[in-house]
């Protein structure tokens, strides 16, 4: 294929799907639903005809995205917000993935006829939640948590990838290895989440130094710095036979909570680098699945959809926090968005390239459940929270009007005040917020002013404010539920 119609087939492609992520917001269906609907039109049983079969680089495509994602997604993570939930939401990563993984195992022995190891191979990769799908749903559909609940959300779809990857390559040696043995992979587990944990740590750390003291001539060249931070974490953490997946996320930790050269203009290049990826990603995997192979498995994948979101899923919540001292609602909209994505069908190459027996069913099998979950629980989220008593009216937030230098440490947000926000009516100073928070500035009615603290908020006001990025946090939730 000549190089300017490849050229014009990927603009197509990338084109349609930023459109789609604005349809998305207007009909109310997840962006990632109609990347990979692109992606399936555009395949061999679509109207683009594009044949595309090539499990391998599908998977290299996957891992290169969920790098770069879980990089981003780390990068935005606030420590302050996620340390009170690490022990609750590590307990999900694990435990939570690893009774999922049985219970999808136990349903694909009784239902599918499938052996043992099959069944628990196919149970390792739907077990996880996918961070994409999550911060998809959470940040762009204007969903607010309270509590806890979406920092613990996050912090548990971001992490769990290592278990699941783990599960399934170590099923898939038991499968293909005679002799393998399930006690043998005790110590590789504990081998991979150490090395992938230091690793990433050290390499975090050593990053914010390395960018701190480059003093580069050309501002672009930070952006290549960083790009090559996630390639090093992801490959030597692997090739010393660590977990990728997690120094990668706990490397965006590290840099994201720490204080280096250009971090707001680095973390919003790897916001839509991350978006990119997620486009690119979903557009590969919609070109691998072939639709007409679907509707033969249609019958029993929506009774294993159904199974996953209102049995396993729930009980594998109940099950692994029921030490954590959770109300049965929060528990219950835990469970409602444990949506599933495009990290289970990235797992589901990996047999297809190990050329396991049932590697096509267990793919598209994965693939319709992935479909089912965000189309199920992806849209209903917000609706979910709502009758749980669990979702913040969400203060309208706007690009921001002043620029700081970073050298203050410091940022400015602007938030919108909705009529419904309980600081309507209230003076600046009644609001109690954090002391080193500054409202700075307020636009009303198309007109600036600098306010005092006597100032009163009014519906529609549109408040700039100035501090570091914890406190800023911490404000957002001040205004919502002052």
């Amino acid at each position: 294929m000549p190089i300017e119609q490849l050229m014009l087939i990927v603009a197509a492609l990338l084109g349609l799907s930023v459109i789609a992520s604005r349809a998305s917001g207007v009909f109310g269906i997840p962006a990632l639903v109609l990347f990979l609907a692109i992606g399936m039109l555009a395949g061999s049983d679509g109207p683009g005809g594009v044949y595309f079969d090539d499990a391998r680089l599908s998977q290299s495509v996957g891992i290169v995205a969920m790098s770069f994602i879980l990089f981003s997604g780390g990068l935005d993570t606030s420590w302050p917000r996620v340390r009170p939930v690490a022990v609750k939401g590590l307990v999900m990563a694990t435990v939570g993935v690893l009774i999922t993984a049985a219970l999808i195992a136990a349903f694909a022995i009784t239902f599918l006829q499938f052996s043992l190891l099959e069944g628990f191979l196919l149970g390792a990769v739907i077990s996880s939640t996918d961070a994409a799908a999550v911060f998809s749903v959470l940040r762009t559909r204007e969903v607010r948590l309270a509590g806890d609940l979406e920092p613990l959300i996050e912090f548990e779809s971001a992490s769990n990838d290592p278990m699941a990857v783990f599960l399934t390559i170590g099923v898939i040696s038991l499968i293909t290895t005679p002799g393998a043995s399930v006690l043998g992979l005790v110590p590789m587990f504990a081998l991979q989440m150490a090395l992938g944990a230091g690793l990433g740590y050290a390499i975090g750390r050593g990053a914010v130094w390395v960018i701190n003291h480059l003093r580069l001539n050309a501002d672009g060249l930070y952006v290549i710095a960083t790009i090559t931070v996630v390639l090093l974490a992801y490959g030597a953490t692997t090739v010393v036979g660590g977990n990728g997946f997690l120094a990668v996320y706990l490397v965006g930790i590290v840099m994201g909570n720490s204080d280096f050269i250009h971090r707001r203009s680095l973390t919003r290049f790897h916001d839509g680098l991350a978006w990119i990826a997620q486009i690119a990603m979903f557009l590969t995997l919609g070109l691998l699945v072939f639709p007409s192979q679907l509707i033969p498995l249609a019958g029993v994948a929506l009774l294993m959809s159904a199974f996953l979101i209102f049995v396993a899923r729930p009980l594998a919540v109940f099950i692994g926090l029921s030490w954590a001292r959770m109300k049965a609602r929060e528990l219950a909209l835990v469970s409602w968005v444990g949506l599933r994505g495009a990290a289970p069908i990235i797992m589901a190459t990996f047999p297809l390239v190990a050329g396991v027996e049932e590697a096509g069913t267990i793919f598209n099998l994965v693939f319709f459940v992935v479909l089912t979950s965000v189309l199920i629980q992806g849209t209903t989220v917000s609706w979910v929270a709502k009758r749980l008593g669990l979702n913040i009216e969400p203060v309208k937030k706007e690009p921001a009007l002043i620029a700081v230098d970073e050298r203050l440490k410091a940022d400015t947000v602007n938030l919108r005040i909705t009529p419904a926000s309980p600081a309507v009516g209230k003076q600046i100073v009644d609001l109690h917020l954090p002391e080193r928070v500054l409202v700075v500035l307020i636009e009303r009615g198309g007109e600036h002013f600098i306010p005092t603290g006597g100032t009163v908020i009014e519906a529609d006001d549109l408040v700039t404010l100035l501090a570091n990025p914890e406190d800023l946090e911490r404000t957002r939730q001040g205004i919502l539920m002052c």
